[in-house]
């Protein structure tokens, strides 16, 4: 069975810095891509950061970009968001998603980001 399981959300004011971690399990990681997505309160969810299945490219969101990095750890089957100088406007339930070279494509349950002063 396959599971996304994200943490290190929780409140921050503006301009502070939080890492969130997606461990995967019941999968083959490294076959995977892996992205990270929001959605803001009363909005749709949005692709934020992409990475290939090595960790040799990514891709950003223009929103995040210069603030946010993705990375992961092929050996740990984890993807990592490491997201400085927050912003209001990044209050946002955030998840991770796994997809394969075949589409195949697993979410997880979301963690909460909330940017408050």
């Amino acid at each position: 069975q396959v599971q996304l399981v994200e943490s290190g959300g929780g409140l921050v004011q503006p301009g502070g810095s939080l890492r969130l971690s997606c461990a995967a399990s019941g999968l083959t990681f490294s076959r995977y891509a892996m992205n990270w997505h929001r959605q803001p309160p009363g909005k749709g969810r949005e692709l934020v950061a992409a990475i290939t299945r090595a960790g040799d490219s990514s891709i950003y969101a223009d929103s995040v970009k210069g603030r946010f990095t993705i990375s992961r750890d092929n050996y740990e089957n984890t993807v990592y968001l490491q997201m400085n100088n927050l912003r209001h406007e990044d209050t946002a339930v955030y998840f991770c998603q796994a997809v394969s070279s075949s589409q195949d494509n697993y979410w997880g349950k979301g963690t909460q980001v909330n940017i408050s002063s």
